[in-house]
């Protein structure tokens, strides 16, 4: 996986149990935190575009934060949900 880190391109690939797991673990290793994984969902869109509508929520320390994002690539709306493209707190 190639990620924009505040300016800076960095390289990292990492392996999962399946693809998604992979691009979550691969971004931990790009951006290093001790959030939890507590919700991980993924639903198509009911336009014509076949959107992959991603929901993720990571919890650190008492604290929880859901974020959405979609693309027509699964694997790529789980990352910017993961990363927070979209986010509110709870």
């Amino acid at each position: 996986m190639k990620l924009d880190v505040d300016g800076q391109i960095k390289i990292e690939e990492a392996e999962g149990n399946g693809p998604v797991d992979a691009v979550f673990n691969c971004i931990k290793l790009l951006v290093p935190h001790e959030a939890k994984l507590e919700l991980y969902q993924v639903h198509a869109s009911p336009r014509h575009d076949a959107q992959a509508e991603v929901s993720v929520r990571l919890a650190h320390e008492g604290r929880s934060m859901t974020s959405k994002a979609s693309d027509p690539d699964t694997l790529v709306a789980s990352a910017k949900a993961y990363l927070g493209r979209s986010t509110k707190s709870s």
